[in-house]
């Protein structure tokens, strides 16, 4: 979990840096396309990462095996947060405010989600309040189940809002005159923002429709990125200890 959480409150930032260079200058070598990929593999993973352990930590859960299940949740996880850190870059160049304000925006809301949901992570009200802000910031960038529930609608709402607002992004960008960029660049860019969301989402689909690890007969939850409810497991007391 605390990997999991320094990975997206350094790397993302990092990664948001790395793009708006490359946009900026429109030119890269390979040193930087490759640390472009290695900063996107690296937040992508240590979700899948933090999915492994946490179901070897929950005995009513079945193990994430073989390659394949991980591989696709890897390249969900890895384009749509590809998709969407671009859109943010571009959103970035379009204007500060605007982009900071959205991403403020989308925090408050993440923020919100996990008071209304009442998590239990931690043993102490600071700790859970920590949590909560920190989990707020990680919903910015994917989707992160933080109750061990069924999440087809909330990931649903989750997803249906990225692509709408990605593609509001992209509009807005064709129309508002920006120097930066010229049709033959920003073409790339644009398709490479809607090829990758809609390979994540094909990703994603694939992922809950086929390869899911079977859920547990008694519990009937969705286990994702979350602890379950009031069960007794070191996970009660995991980001304390």
């Amino acid at each position: 979990m605390l990997r999991l959480f320094e990975t997206y409150l350094e790397g993302c930032p990092q990664l948001a840096l790395q793009l708006y260079i490359f946009l900026e200058h429109g030119q890269a070598n390979f040193t930087q396309y490759a640390a472009i990929m290695v900063s996107c593999c690296a937040v992508s993973w240590s979700t899948v990462d933090y999915q492994i352990a946490l179901r070897k930590s929950l005995p009513d859960k079945n193990l994430l095996n073989g390659p394949c299940p991980k591989l696709v949740y890897l390249f969900y996880k890895l384009f749509t947060l590809l998709s969407w850190m671009l859109s943010v870059v571009l959103l970035l160049f379009l204007n500060v405010k605007i982009a900071f304000l959205l991403l403020f925006f989308l925090w408050i809301l993440g923020i919100y989600w996990a008071f209304k949901k009442q998590t239990d992570f931690c043993v102490s009200t600071s700790m859970e309040i920590l949590y909560r802000i920190v989990v707020g910031f990680i919903l910015i960038f994917t989707f992160f189940n933080i109750k061990g529930q069924n999440t087809k609608c909330p990931m649903s709402c989750y997803y249906i809002v990225r692509v709408l607002v990605t593609l509001g992004i992209l509009i807005v960008f064709w129309f508002y005159p920006l120097s930066i960029f010229n049709a033959d660049y920003f073409i790339p860019v644009s398709i490479t923002i809607v090829l990758s969301l809609l390979l994540g989402i094909i990703f994603l689909l694939v992922y809950y429709g086929t390869l899911h690890p079977n859920r547990s007969e008694e519990t009937k939850l969705d286990e994702v990125d979350g602890k379950p409810i009031q069960r007794d497991c070191r996970m009660k007391h995991f980001l304390m200890e």
